[in-house]
C-alpha cells in the first residue's frame, strides 16, 4: 500500500491520512493456471497499480549498483566455458584392453612330458575395471577350455586391493587365484590407449611352444602287420556308397513263367548284396519287395562230399571266394542263390565307379520293351448325361465314390464379381397373349450364368422367370456343350432358353463399354448393333421388383 507523504507531516499516528483522490484499490493477481498447473507469480505492482516500495530506488542508488567496482576480486575475472560432464560408464563403454598371456600346467606321473603351455586371452573392461580370462578352444584337445575366470574385479593382494589397468604391462606375471599368467603382448588398441595415458610398454615376447603339441605333430612310427583287406579303411572310404543295378529276374521255369523287374544293390562298405522287387501299379502281388535280405553272397565254396549241405548255412571257413563288383556286368546275366538275373542297366554313380576303378569291364545297357496293357490303352468314356443337375456335377460321380464339387475359376470370380450385363428382351411366341410380355436378361460375368426376370405388366404378375444357370446353345451336344457368351448377344439376336425364344431389343450402356474394352473377342456385328441402338436411345436404370439383383436396366 502506498502513502501520500507530500504534505510534510511526520509519520505519527493521527498525522497521516489516505489519498482522497484515489479510486482504484484492487489487489494484483497472484494465482494463475498454466496447462493445468497452479502457479504463484511474484507481484510486480502494489494495490491500485501503485509501485512496490521494494522497487522504488532512486537514480543515485541505481548508478552506484551499476558502476561501483568491488574492492577485492577472488579468482580470475575471465571464466572459461564449462565442459559437460560425461560419466565413466558412458565415455569408456565398450572399450576393452586385450592382453595375450599363457600359464604352465605341470603334468604329474607322466614319463613323456613335464608341463604344458596353455595360451589365454585377458580382457580388461575400462567401464568398471573388471576383467575376464578366456582360453581358446582347441578341437579334440580333451581339455576343459573356454572361460577360466568370469568377468569380475581381479583381487591383487590380501589387503582387498584389485588390479587396475595401470598395473598391467607386457612381460609381467599376473597371479589370479593361485595361477600365474605371464603376459606376452597386447593388441593395437591397448597399445595406443596405454601410450596415450603415459605408460611405457615393454617389448612384446614370443609365445613359447607347447612341447606336447609339437610332439603330436610328429607321431611315433607304428608298425602293423599288413592284412589282406583293411576293414577300417574300407568303412571310412566306402560308407554309404552303393552300386545299384536294374535287372530282370528270369522266372520262366516257375509256376507263372514270367520275368519280373528287380533292383540289385551292392554295398561297398561290407561287400553285401540286397535284392528288391519292383512292383507295378495294381499288379495284385503282396507288398513284400525284399526278395533277398542284405548279406554276403559266397561265389565259391569247398566241396563237402555227399553230406546234404544245401540245407545248412555255409560257414566263413568253407567260403573260398565272395561276389565282388567285378562279377556284376551290365548286359550279362548272373546267378545268385540259384536264381538267374539279367543286368540291363545301372545308375549314374555305378557307371562312374566302374569307369574309374574297372575301366577294362565293358558295360552294355539295353532297353526292355514295354508290355502293352489293354486296360491302360482303353479310353475311359463318361456315361451319357442323365439330366439331373448340371453336366459338371454329374461327371464328378464318375471320378470318385464321394463326389466333390466341380472346380471353379476363382480368379475369374474375384475379378468379375458384381459385374452383370443387362439386356431388354421380348418373347418370340405364337401365342398372342405373349406380345406384351417384357423380360430382362442378365448375364453374370463371374460364372457365365444367365438369369431372366419378367417385368410385371397388365394381367401378368411378373417375377423370376429363370434362376442363374448356364444356358447351352441350340444344336450343341451333351458331351461337348457350347454355352452362350457376350459375343452372341447382339441387338435383334434370338436367345433360346429351354425351348423359349427371346429376342434382344435393347441393352445397357455398361454392356457397350465392357464389349468395347474386350473388342478383340467380340464380333464386329455385335458391336455395331449395340452402337447403332444406343446411339439413338438413352438408357435409364431399371429397378425390377423381386428376382435377382440387376446392375442396370435399359428403358423401353
Amino acid at each position: 500500500m502506498s502513502w501520500n507523504r507530500g504534505h510534510g507531516l511526520p509519520l505519527l499516528p493521527g498525522y497521516t491520512f489516505l489519498d482522497v483522490t484515489k479510486s482504484a484499490f484492487h489487489r494484483p493477481q497472484t494465482l494463475t493456471y498454466s496447462r493445468g498447473y497452479a502457479l504463484a507469480p511474484r507481484p510486480t505492482v502494489g494495490i491500485g497499480q501503485d509501485p512496490l516500495l521494494s522497487e522504488q530506488l532512486i537514480e543515485q542508488e541505481l548508478s552506484e549498483l551499476s558502476f561501483e567496482a568491488p574492492d577485492v576480486t577472488y579468482g580470475s575475472s575471465d571464466q572459461g566455458i564449462v565442459e559437460d560432464f560425461i560419466p565413466a560408464h558412458v565415455a569408456l563403454d565398450k572399450k576393452v584392453l586385450r592382453y595375450y598371456a599363457y600359464f604352465q600346467e605341470n603334468i604329474l606321473f607322466s614319463p613323456e612330458e613335464e608341463l604344458r603351455v596353455r595360451p589365454v586371452v585377458i580382457h580388461y573392461y575400462l567401464e568398471d575395471n573388471s576383467a575376464c580370462i578366456l582360453e581358446p578352444v582347441v578341437e579334440n584337445s580333451a581339455l576343459p577350455q573356454g572361460k577360466r575366470v568370469k568377468r569380475q574385479r581381479l583381487p591383487k593382494n590380501e589387503r582387498g586391493e584389485h588390479y587396475h589397468w595401470k598395473d598391467l604391462n607386457i612381460g609381467m606375471d599376473l597371479e589370479v587365484y593361485g595361477v600365474t599368467y605371464h603376459v606376452t603382448q597386447c593388441d593395437a588398441f591397448t597399445k595406443d590407449f596405454l601410450e596415450s595415458e603415459g605408460i611405457v610398454l615393454n617389448e612384446p615376447e614370443p609365445m613359447p611352444v607347447d612341447p606336447y603339441s609339437e610332439r603330436r605333430k610328429n607321431p611315433r612310427p607304428s608298425f602293423t602287420t599288413a592284412s589282406g583287406s583293411d576293414k577300417m579303411h574300407q568303412f571310412l572310404t566306402m560308407d554309404r556308397k552303393v552300386l545299384r543295378f536294374f535287372a530282370l529276374w528270369d522266372d520262366t521255369d516257375g509256376p507263372n513263367g514270367e520275368t519280373r523287374p528287380v533292383t540289385i544293390q551292392y554295398h561297398l562298405v561290407d561287400d553285401t548284396v540286397e535284392i528288391n522287387e519292383v512292383y507295378e501299379r495294381n499288379c495284385g502281388r503282396f507288398p513284400f519287395p525284399a526278395l533277398m535280405r542284405r548279406l554276403k553272397l559266397p561265389k565259391k565254396t569247398e566241396a563237402s562230399g555227399t553230406f546234404p549241405s544245401c540245407v545248412l548255412e555255409v560257414s566263413t571257413a568253407e567260403v573260398e571266394e565272395y561276389y565282388s563288383p567285378r562279377d556284376f556286368r551290365v548286359g550279362q546275366s548272373i546267378t545268385l542263390l540259384g536264381r538267374r538275373f539279367l543286368l540291363r542297366d545301372c545308375d549314374g554313380f555305378t557307371e562312374e565307379y566302374y569307369r574309374k576303378n574297372h575301366p577294362d569291364l565293358e558295360m552294355k545297357p539295353f532297353e526292355v520293351p514295354k508290355k502293352n496293357d489293354p486296360l491302360q490303352q482303353r479310353r475311359k468314356e463318361a456315361p451319357p448325361y442323365n439330366g439331373f443337375g448340371s453336366p459338371e456335377d454329374s461327371l464328378q460321380n464318375c471320378f470318385s465314390l464321394i463326389p466333390a464339387p466341380p472346380k471353379k475359376n476363382v480368379l475369374k470370380m474375384l475379378e468379375n464379381e458384381h459385374k452383370v450385363l443387362c439386356y431388354r428382351a421380348r418373347l418370340d411366341s405364337q401365342n398372342p397373349g405373349d406380345e406384351n410380355r417384357r423380360f430382362i436378361l442378365s448375364y453374370f460375368l463371374s460364372d457365365d450364368t444367365i438369369s431372366v426376370f419378367e417385368k410385371p405388366t397388365r394381367g401378368i404378375i411378373g417375377g423370376k422367370f429363370l434362376k442363374k444357370k448356364r444356358i447351352p446353345k441350340p444344336g450343341s451336344t451333351v458331351d461337348d456343350p457350347e454355352f452362350y457368351s457376350p459375343a452372341d448377344f447382339a441387338i435383334g439376336a434370338t436367345v433360346e432358353v429351354f425351348s423359349h425364344r427371346f429376342v434382344l431389343t435393347e441393352a445397357d450402356h455398361n454392356v457397350l463399354k465392357y464389349l468395347e474394352s474386350n473388342a478383340s473377342r467380340i464380333p464386329l456385328q455385335t458391336l455395331d448393333s449395340l452402337r447403332q441402338k444406343l446411339g439413338t436411345a438413352k438408357s435409364q436404370p431399371a429397378d425390377p421388383k423381386g428376382g435377382d439383383h440387376v446392375a442396370a436396366e435399359p428403358s423401353l
